[in-house]
């Protein structure tokens, strides 16, 4: 029934383009934040320990109750979550700007958080349905919209802002209206979309099926936990270590960024063919244990040297991330919106822990030092990788 069911439906190109396009919209607004924090920060006197809280937050709201979503959308259809999602990311990123106040800001990210963490088990499940029988296809067209939102906000959200002062980011509500209106009235899509979710997603089986898969699942969130603390310390920290230290241009700073986030969207693309051909464990080793030595030559170097060498280490540490969804989901077969909520939400929400304790960590021994850290995060990755037990399943062509 199940093989019947994808050979009816293949690969649905225009159903993945528009989850894709509204992927890049939500993400859009998480990697802003980031790089508005710098003049956050100066506009209302924060301290480093309160800019990590704002990324905490975010990352809690954003992330860290995914895999509730994610339960509910493998047991119903929830297709109001799409719009939402895309419409609430966009409006707490465009407020911020006017934020009297520190509350005011957490109250703001906390609303742009929950947007992200409504769209994406949802917006998981659907690609899952439109990948029909090639779904690492679907999954890596899926997951480039999230790249691609990844490293577009922080130029934009910088460009913006330095032209129109704290009050440009007013132009992140524009993308998520524009997408939430595109799902709310596009025929094609009331047509295509998913009536109900995925076979096999019954509450009486839910224990029974993941208790097996827990201890490998456990060690692959624990993998994604070290290298989201990474991923949310490089761009959290990047702008204040390049503005405050090395004493670069603002814009400079964020070109800096969307070379390390576009790299990591090509990486994407890249990772999962370089995996199908020497496996998924193997692959995730080689990404966590080039990263670290990148990222030392980054700090060790200057000028376009430092571009060089972070842009390499977002390519190599961000092409692991649809196989390790790969592997989740597999772990998970009959709850992927389960799955993808726990690697998206639990793992992602404690690398913005990760991101506040960095954040005290540098009110005390200062952004540099902090930096230097973060160049043995991959490596505790790496360990917890070669422990995972996990044999790669082929896939049907």
């Amino acid at each position: 029934m199940d093989r019947k069911r994808d050979e009816k439906i293949r690969v649905d190109y225009r159903g993945l383009f528009l989850l894709c396009m509204g992927h890049m919209v939500a993400d859009l607004n998480t990697n802003a934040l980031p790089a508005l924090l710098p003049f956050l920060k100066d506009a209302l006197g924060l301290s480093y320990a309160m800019a990590g809280m704002i990324v905490l937050f975010s990352s809690l709201t954003s992330s860290v109750i995914q895999p509730v979503f994610g339960y509910l959308a493998d047991r119903r259809s929830l297709h109001w979550f799409l719009p939402a999602g895309c419409f609430l990311a966009g409006l707490g990123i465009a407020l911020l700007g006017w934020a009297p106040n520190y509350p005011t800001i957490l109250l703001l990210v906390i609303i742009s958080g929950l947007g992200v963490a409504i769209y994406h088990p949802e917006g998981w499940r659907i690609a899952n349905f439109f990948a029909g029988e090639k779904k690492a296809t679907g999954m890596s067209i899926f997951a480039v919209g999230g790249n691609l939102g990844f490293a577009f906000g922080p130029p934009l959200a910088i460009f913006f802002v330095m032209h129109f002062g704290l009050k440009g980011s007013a132009i992140f509500i524009v993308p998520g209206l524009l997408m939430a209106t595109v799902f709310l009235f596009s025929r094609f899509w009331r047509i295509r979309r998913p009536a109900a979710p995925l076979p096999g997603a019954s509450s009486v089986s839910f224990w029974a099926s993941i208790r097996p898969a827990l201890y490998p699942m456990s060690l692959l969130l624990g993998m994604i936990m070290f290298r989201s603390w990474t991923h949310i310390g490089l761009i959290t920290f990047i702008p204040f270590y390049y503005i405050n230290y090395m004493k670069g241009d603002p814009m400079k700073a964020g070109t800096l960024l969307f070379a390390f986030l576009a790299a990591g969207t090509v990486g994407t693309l890249v990772g999962g063919p370089l995996a199908d051909r020497f496996g998924h464990k193997k692959t995730i080793l080689f990404s966590l244990g080039c990263t670290g030595p990148l990222l030392v030559l980054f700090l060790l170097s200057s000028g376009v040297w430092s571009f060089v060498w972070l842009t390499l280490a977002g390519f190599i540490l961000i092409f692991s991330f649809s196989i390790s969804m790969a592997m989740g989901q597999s772990f998970f077969p009959k709850n992927v919106g389960m799955a993808s909520g726990l690697i998206l939400g639990l793992a992602f929400g404690m690398g913005g822990l990760g991101a506040a304790l960095l954040g005290l960590f540098a009110d005390h021994w200062g952004v540099p030092a902090t930096l230097w850290m973060i160049t043995f995060l991959p490596g505790m990755g790496f360990i917890l990788t070669a422990l995972i037990p996990y044999q790669m399943k082929k896939s049907v062509s």
